[in-house]
């Protein structure tokens, strides 16, 4: 039986922490900005509502005669892995990724991002509390594609991509935390680990104006993790099903990573005494072909189904200063996460929790002091490397 509703003033109370848990939620997935109109606040809080409206808890799905046997044994799957992110990797024991929901759509949401021609530092959009981030999202896919044509007109170049998930911060767990969705439930094993992990990730830590810190520290959790998780709970089945395409991709980051330190060294040279961009222009145009041509022939070696590689070939397809300078935030800083955890690690007992807490205090810091501090966890020749592209 359900529980009895409280007192009017109680749910007057609740939904107005409720609504700027959700408000503030939005900004943090990329969805809100002191520019906004009502409009766009509408669409965030109501598209993340229509979103939790839409979940039920994963016991009724499975006990449910008409859900489908394929998605019951996908959310069992989820529900081990939701259990394991908290008692083995320390990640938040609440009510996300408890529930599930089919929005009938291939995204959580769009994302926007866009970046000058000359430039792989990402334009930003700002909301009071949340602070500065480096995409804004839409819960509808026409929407965004003209946002990215309004900042195209500003001349930048624009990218828009489906989000699968997307973190409220825990904001949300009173209302029933952030659910499973369709969007990601029918991933490969190793895959839905990684995406749950990352996600819970960003419910431990969050610094203000600092994408590329918030999202490389919960990739860097999400990569810890799923190698532990493929190691010790999946079944060789999904160990194998993983290997086959885990090389494509670390290939893959490799070639963009090279790419985007050739962008970023052509860019440098855009300086106030820069006489003419033309030649910059060229340069950049040559590392882009070569960027595609390097694909082109790293794909031929792949084999497999062709299908299974889909998004490899769109991302190369459509890649700009604004895909390159968001790639840069989910990676440009875990090799540096990942060196703090080794030296917490090597320390007697469990190093999540101290990890975390360490996570936590760079986070508080400065924005130099927290890069700074980044910085003296990794070996000389990688903390001396030029910087990847701030937002």
């Amino acid at each position: 039986m359900p529980p009895s509703p409280p007192p009017r003033r109680a749910r007057r109370a609740q939904l107005a922490r409720g609504l700027s848990a959700l408000l503030l939620g939005a900004a943090l997935s990329g969805c809100a900005d002191t520019r906004s109109t009502a409009g766009y606040y509408w669409q965030s809080v109501s598209g993340h509502l229509r979103l939790m409206q839409a979940a039920r808890p994963v016991d009724q799905w499975l006990a449910d005669a008409s859900t489908p046997a394929a998605l019951k044994q996908r959310l069992r799957l989820a529900q081990r892995i939701r259990g394991y992110a908290s008692r083995e990797l320390g990640l938040p024991d609440n009510a996300s990724y408890r529930r599930y929901a089919d929005l009938h759509r291939s995204a959580a949401l769009w994302n926007v991002v866009a970046a000058p021609p000359l430039s792989l530092t990402l334009h930003t959009w700002c909301f009071p509390v949340a602070g500065c981030i480096g995409y804004r999202g839409y819960y509808d896919e026409a929407q965004a594609r003209a946002e990215a044509a309004r900042m195209r007109a500003e001349d930048f170049e624009t990218t828009v991509y489906g989000v699968p998930a997307y973190s409220t911060l825990g904001w949300t767990n009173w209302l029933g935390g952030d659910p499973l969705l369709n969007t990601f439930i029918g991933y490969p094993e190793g895959e839905l680990a990684r995406i749950i992990f990352h996600e819970l990730a960003h419910q431990v830590a969050y610094a203000k104006d600092d994408t590329t810190f918030n999202e490389s520290f919960a990739t860097a959790v999400e990569r810890m993790g799923q190698q532990r998780w493929l190691a010790s709970e999946a079944s060789d089945a999904a160990r194998a099903e993983y290997a086959r395409f885990a090389g494509a991709r670390s290939a893959f980051r490799a070639l963009v990573q090279q790419t985007r330190a050739r962008l970023t060294a052509i860019y440098a040279q855009n300086t106030p005494e820069a006489q003419d961009i033309s030649g910059l222009l060229a340069m950049k145009k040559e590392a882009m072909d070569d960027f595609r041509a390097r694909y082109a022939r790293l794909r031929a070696g792949w084999g497999g189904d062709p299908r299974q590689y889909a998004g490899y070939d769109d991302w190369v397809a459509r890649a700009n200063n604004a895909a390159f300078g968001a790639q840069a935030a989910y990676d440009a800083l875990v090799p540096a996460f990942e060196a703090l955890f080794a030296r917490l690690a090597r320390q007697p007992g469990d190093p999540w929790p101290r990890f975390y807490a360490e996570v936590r205090r760079l986070a508080a810091l400065p924005p130099p002091e927290r890069r700074a501090a980044l910085e003296t966890e990794l070996p000389q020749q990688q903390a001396t490397a030029p910087a990847a592209p701030s937002d």
